[in-house]
């Protein structure tokens, strides 16, 4: 019982970021069921708070330990869609990564086009970047699948870029290439000796155990059991092309002990297939055939169809070797037949990704719709919001803006004990303006009118039209004396405009009423200003009236 106080709920990973870095730390101790689950919740967390990248790289970390699980189609699906979600925020890094994680279950599913594809992509995005890192695990991959393919040369060839360019600190990416480098000696030693090039082949062989060796040294100062099982595995496929069977069967029996004990069930039905392929290759082929047997087995629960496949191939030879040809033609007979079930498994994976990506694009264009209808809503709702505030003939604010700002602008000058006044300005003798040039032009007069008192006021200053003829000017940090000065700088500016551009003849003067706010009290101040108003009206117009 923990005496701290903290529970062992409260160390529990709660936040996105929490439960990333544990499905991280997670992938890199190779517990990959456990990461998956983690990483899954790191990326629906994410996507409740709106963080598109967070989501993104959990599912893309989902998806590099889905793989390792044997749930290629579940990872396929969650790159896909870390994909889209990286290119709707622009992230080419998020993208190309995510590509060349993709690129692995499509090759485990016999897609390798679709493989090459996204590789392809990825290269062409890394390149762009210019970066090292991402150009290594493109070259690295691309490798992977060359060999799947059964073209070792071109693997080769870029598993050789990848080690150029991979950074001596890096001991994963270190790894991943020199233990391909190795799996890829495995099978092309034997093609090198069948074509009598046996100096070459070992050559390969001493070149490849250096990079084995050097590979386990890394896996076990990582302390990372799914890596100490497979290069254990090609190291001791290497010793058994070398002659050296029993240290070859030893470090293929470990490999197969570290993928029971934590359940990487492709590596140990893998492991019992090699251990039956190095007594073979040491002439015991009735024991062989029992080891395989076995294999056959536990790839077939495991339901891993290209091993299932490759072990019939290896019993059918088994058994020609020790003279039962029914035994062998049966295991052929099997191997073909998977062999074409293989390819309707291809096109029907294929079918379903493609399914999948349309459910996935209509999705994302169903969410971009809503998104764009949100905003167009948006937009319309802050336009009639405009529209309500706005004085239709002057383009200015109008009485609805004013009794919204205005205790506004008191409360704030409360607040920060600056001064704060308004003016409020009447056309003189604007109904004779109408009568004697029409009402046409009685509006051009309030729009110059409206045109002037923004152009000659500041920024912070709110201009309105209060109804009919009469316009407000809120004078924001300006005490009483400054405000009467610049409302009498306005008045000038209007009468000595020249307003026969308008209509010849034209004068117009305006009468101004200036009040200061007192205590944030926004009540009495237009009231107060329109007194004020009256007052310069009173006086003869065409003057400024201001209290005290």
């Amino acid at each position: 019982m923990s005496t701290s106080g903290v529970t062992e709920a409260d160390r529990r990973p709660s936040t996105a970021t929490e439960l990333y870095e544990e499905a991280e730390r997670a992938r890199t101790r190779g517990d990959y069921r456990s990461g998956v689950a983690l990483a899954r919740r790191a990326a629906d967390l994410s996507a409740r708070h709106g963080d598109v990248a967070g989501q993104a790289a959990a599912l893309r970390l989902a998806a590099n330990q889905l793989l390792r699980v044997g749930e290629q189609e579940a990872a396929i699906t969650a790159c896909t869609e870390a994909t889209g979600l990286f290119e709707s925020i622009g992230d080419e890094r998020g993208i190309c990564e995510t590509l060349t994680v993709q690129a692995i279950p499509f090759n485990d599913l016999g897609l390798h086009e679709e493989a090459l594809d996204a590789l392809d992509r990825a290269r062409r995005i890394a390149q762009r970047l210019d970066d090292r890192a991402l150009l290594y695990w493109v070259h690295n991959r691309t490798g992977v699948v060359h060999a799947a393919m059964g073209d070792l040369a071109s693997s080769n060839e870029c598993l050789r870029h990848a080690l150029a360019v991979v950074d001596p600190g890096d001991d994963e990416a270190r790894f991943c290439v020199l233990n391909n480098l190795g799996d890829n000696a495995v099978y092309r030693i034997p093609q090198l000796r069948e074509l009598g090039r046996e100096d070459e082949a070992d050559e390969l062989l001493e070149t490849a155990l250096g990079h084995v060796r050097t590979a386990l040294e890394l896996a076990e100062a990582a302390n990372h059991p799914y890596r100490q099982s497979i290069v254990l595995d090609n190291f001791g496929m290497l010793m058994a092309h070398r002659g050296e069977y029993g240290e070859a069967f030893t470090l293929v029996e470990n490999s197969r002990m570290i993928a029971l004990a934590h359940g990487y069930r492709s590596l140990e039905s893998a492991a019992l297939q090699h251990q039956a392929q190095i007594r073979l290759l040491r002439g015991d082929c009735a024991i062989a055939v029992l080891g395989l047997l076995e294999a056959l087995e536990r790839a077939k629960e495991a339901k891993e169809k290209p091993m299932t496949m490759a072990i019939h191939l290896q019993l059918s030879q088994a058994y020609e070797r020790i003279g039962d040809f029914k035994a062998a033609l049966t295991h052929y007979r099997s191997y073909h037949a998977l062999e074409r079930e293989s390819h309707n498994d291809v096109a029907a994976v294929r079918a379903r990704m493609m399914v999948h990506m349309f459910e996935l694009d209509n999705a994302r264009l169903e969410a971009d719709n809503a998104r764009l209808e949100s905003e167009l809503h948006r937009m319309r709702s802050a336009e009639l919001e405009q529209q309500a505030l706005t004085d239709a003939l002057t383009g200015l604010a109008n009485r609805r803006a004013v009794d919204q700002r205005l205790p506004e602008l008191a409360t704030l000058a409360a607040a920060t004990g600056r001064p704060f006044c308004l003016a409020i300005a009447d056309v003189d003798h604007f109904k004779s303006v109408n009568d004697r040039f029409g009402h046409a032009a009685g509006d051009d007069v309030l729009r110059r009118l409206g045109a002037l008192l923004r152009e000659h006021v500041r920024g912070i200053d709110l201009v309105a039209r209060l109804g009919g003829e009469e316009f407000l000017v809120a004078f924001e940090g300006v005490d009483l004396p400054e405000a009467t000065h610049l409302a009498e700088k306005l008045r000038l500016i209007i009468q000595n405009h020249d307003w026969s551009t308008l209509q010849p003849g034209l004068a117009v003067t305006v009468s101004i009423g200036v009040a200061e706010c007192e205590d944030g009290d926004h009540t009495a101040l237009l009231p107060r200003a329109d007194a004020r108003l009256y007052a310069a009206k009173r006086a003869g117009r065409n003057r400024v009236t201001a209290e005290g």
